[in-house]
């Protein structure tokens, strides 16, 4: 056994040890490790877990002597291997080390018993079956499932709401698996889009994570008590001195109705994917009856894993990782992103898919992206004021639309200004 095996081995473990439902979920078998005491720590967790008991050092120790487990102190030390940013692609390298053991085995038999090379292919494609249970490919199922879709009114399930009617009509809501990127010039208010998208999907029985990675999670907070009461959020510095009376009787229902919608916010700055998986992850395992939504403001601060490269490269590579992501958890995935400067040189301000800042993949691997637009940012005498335009340029399964809806900056509040009327213009 090499030290790197050993290592890896020792993370794994480590990180389940706090996470119990990686031992479960992570598809991991006992003889995926090769040292033996790593295979008896695992057996014992499997059987604390099978009994429905907490899996920790001191459980373990009941199970089995310490002798066979490396010690109390071994076990105790695990913990320090932790790292739940690396332990799908560490057991993804257990998975892949334990089929090369296994074709050397088959290998070897094939040798001692003379056996034809069909009898070989045929044990190695048992192999590459049996890594990967679990994991249906076949669409045979699926399709006696729909056989009757024809004949039986179907119940029609929509996604996320984004608490915009017309906008809900261009995408039938945040749809499970699917990235969606909403672009825009700075003060355009994409934070304050997230946030209003965020407390209609927590309001609506979803458990929405954002990942902030500028602002801080008071900051951000702020803002959507601004949203959700209507406040001022100049008011909101000293809601004491300048809220009236009627705001104050006002605030603990407003802090009340933001509590229903079950928001999580990571404030960490610099966060890799990977990192915002690991995190994600645990925050779902806590609820896992809530469908999770996750949003990420924004995607050009995301550190990216390649060592080397442009920042092109790179943010096509965060890119392609986050729209796993949303596969990975079957959820929608929310990204802000900024554009380019090129926006500002134009007569028309409309921003167009070629503004995305060092986009990279985003246009091929986003299934919806979302431009917004202020005329009065840019002429403060416009005929139209307040008014924030989010155009669907792209919708992969979908038409595309533009909304029109009232924004207030002051509170960062969103108002139809006529659902199914005056507010969206459709194009197939």
């Amino acid at each position: 056994m090499t030290k790197r095996s050993e290592q890896i081995e020792k993370s794994v473990l480590g990180t389940m040890l706090n996470e119990n439902y990686l031992i479960t979920d992570s598809g991991i078998k006992v003889d995926f490790f090769v040292s033996q005491i790593h295979k008896h720590i695992f057996q014992c967790m499997q059987e604390l877990i099978a009994n429905r008991r907490p899996v920790d050092y001191v459980t373990i120790l009941t199970i089995m002597e310490p002798s066979a487990l490396g010690g109390a102190n071994y076990l105790a030390d695990l913990t320090s291997f932790t790292n739940p940013t690396k332990f799908d692609s560490y057991v993804e390298v257990m998975l892949e080390s334990w089929k090369n053991r296994e074709k050397n085995k088959i290998l070897v038999q094939a040798r001692e018993e003379d056996w034809e090379i069909g009898t070989i292919q045929k044990a190695f494609e048992d192999l590459e079956q049996e890594g990967s249970a679990g994991l249906e490919t076949s669409i045979k199922t699926d399709l006696v499932r729909m056989a009757e879709r024809p004949y039986e009114p179907m119940e029609h399930v929509p996604g996320v709401t984004t608490g915009l009617c017309d906008l809900d009509k261009i995408l039938d809501g945040f749809q499970p698996a699917e990235l969606i990127i909403i672009a825009a010039r700075p003060s355009m208010g994409k934070t304050d889009t997230l946030n209003h998208f965020a407390l209609h999907a927590g309001l609506n029985g979803y458990k929405p994570i954002i990942f902030s990675l500028e602002m801080s999670k008071k900051s951000m907070i702020d803002r959507l008590i601004a949203t959700t009461g209507g406040y001022n959020r100049l008011r909101m510095r000293d809601p004491y001195q300048h809220f009236s009376k009627e705001q104050k009787s006002t605030w603990m229902p407003v802090l009340a109705r933001l509590d229903k919608a079950n928001i999580h916010i990571d404030e960490r700055a610099g966060l890799k994917v990977s990192q915002m998986k690991a995190a994600a992850r645990k925050i779902i395992n806590t609820e896992p009856q809530l469908k999770p939504i996750i949003f990420i403001d924004y995607l050009q601060i995301i550190q990216g894993d390649l060592p080397y490269g442009n920042r092109t490269e790179i943010v096509g590579q965060i890119s392609s990782d986050l729209k796993q992501m949303a596969k990975e958890f079957d959820c929608p995935v929310v990204c802000l992103s900024q554009l380019n400067r090129g926006v500002e040189t134009r007569d028309n301000k409309r921003p167009m898919m070629s503004d995305l800042r060092d986009s990279g993949n985003i246009e091929q691997d986003a299934d919806v992206i979302g431009f917004l637009y202020r005329d009065d940012y840019y002429d403060k005498d416009t005929e139209k004021p307040n008014l924030l335009e989010i155009n669907i340029a792209k919708h992969r399964n979908g038409p595309t639309g533009t909304v029109t809806v009232r924004y207030v900056k002051e509170t960062g509040m969103k108002y139809e200004l006529a659902c199914g009327k005056d507010g969206v213009k459709w194009r197939q």
